[in-house]
């Protein structure tokens, strides 16, 4: 797997490099070799963030920690981004590597199995083309995080979001 590693506004030692090739080279055994994870370094407000992005056959799986050091930072993200693939392990189980998943505890796998059968709720709204402007207007409007349009220009669906440190996000199909 290839990684990535991004510096925001500080310069990253090579020794936390190092670390984080350590801890995160167990997901090799998860992915192949085209897998790309990129791992974002920053410092906002006296924490250490690791932001770790892994893009494989069309997936994309991703984990963000704030805390004291980046070596902890960076154990919980790797946590994180186990979690995920446990949960949803037999989902997955025909997209990534063969045997990849032999090696995890089928006790937890099935734990998180039946936690995700549940009734999936379905709202349906009518699709008017509008501008970004106005879309952020009916997201706020109705209190959610996130909502989904048609841009009035390029008839393309797509979702404008609350991002955490503020300002607002807008998702583009390719």
């Amino acid at each position: 797997m290839k990684m990535n590693f991004t510096a925001r506004q500080m310069r990253v030692y090579d020794q936390v490099k190092e670390t984080a090739e350590k801890k995160l080279a167990k997901f090799d055994k998860f992915f192949g070799d085209d897998a790309e994870m990129d791992i974002t370094f920053s410092m906002p407000n006296d924490l250490e963030r690791v932001e770790i992005t892994i893009r494989a056959d069309g997936m994309v799986f991703r984990a963000e920690e704030a805390d004291k050091t980046f070596a902890n930072a960076i154990d919980a993200a790797t946590e994180a981004l186990e979690r995920q693939i446990r949960k949803n392990k037999t989902r997955l189980q025909k997209k990534l590597k063969s045997g990849a998943f032999d090696i995890i505890n089928d006790d937890l796998g099935d734990e998180y199995e039946e936690e995700f059968v549940q009734e999936i709720r379905t709202k349906t709204f009518p699709f008017k083309p509008m501008n970004v402007e106005e879309a952020i207007l009916q997201m706020n409007m109705l209190g959610h995080d996130f909502f989904v349009f048609k841009d009035a220009d390029t008839l393309e669906t797509c979702v404008v979001y609350k991002r955490k440190r503020g300002g607002y996000g807008l998702i583009v199909p390719e």
